[in-house]
């Protein structure tokens, strides 16, 4: 892990830069990279073609506090997978209904994004694989947590969590979920992940399409 002040030009730069530190995984068999909508698809996607590894997506929904969206209490994952961050949930005293409320309406949106994205092919196997899990930052780490569980249920050979910039905490602390975590930069003073890139302009769900295409 590196602190630095260094910023990333776009997604498309990060995905390469993060590709470099993966060189081990290149045209590594039963090996498989999973990015995380949308911001972690154009750096997946770039990885997967430097690494030579098949891209696939992996849909999850951060729970935002209600007036506070990017403050995340937990996350939800195709799986029906849920995860809260109890700390958050005790100290702002969210309630089991509001909980099970912006779950249902995160859950819609996952489904409606598992479509489109999607569409009729199958979710890849994931037993005995090496599944390298990419996303374009990690701040409170919810998003990856629940990724991380999601994962797990399907009986991979070992989960590789990637990213270009990360909280050092969140970072650290996803060692104890993960096979692996690299994250490429770790500034002493993080702010956000949008921080640490000259261009974070939102991904769309069109750009997110073609380049999940076959090529």
């Amino acid at each position: 892990m590196i602190h630095t002040k260094t910023r990333f030009v776009n997604r498309n730069q990060a995905g390469r830069m993060l590709a470099s530190r993966l060189l081990k995984y290149q045209n590594k068999a039963n090996t498989l990279i999973l990015a995380l909508p949308r911001g972690g698809v154009p750096v997946g996607f770039q990885m997967a073609n430097l690494l030579r590894l098949p891209l696939d997506i992996l849909i999850v929904r951060k729970l935002g506090v209600p007036g506070f969206e990017e403050l995340a209490f937990g996350a939800i994952a195709s799986g029906d997978v849920l995860m809260l961050n109890h700390e958050v949930v005790q100290s702002l005293n969210i309630s089991e209904m509001t909980i099970q409320h912006i779950a249902a309406k995160e859950r819609q949106e996952l489904e409606r994004r598992e479509t489109i994205y999607r569409g009729d092919k199958p979710f890849p196997s994931l037993i005995d694989q090496t599944i390298i899990l990419v996303d374009d930052g990690l701040a409170t780490g919810a998003s990856m947590r629940a990724a991380i569980r999601a994962v797990r249920q399907k009986k991979p050979a070992a989960i590789v969590v990637a990213v270009p910039v990360g909280s050092l905490s969140t970072c650290d602390e996803l060692q104890e979920e993960a096979d692996e975590v690299i994250c490429a930069l770790t500034p002493l003073h993080f702010e956000s992940v949008g921080a640490w890139y000259e261009d974070f302009s939102q991904t769309t769900d069109e750009e997110v399409r073609a380049l999940l295409k076959p090529s």
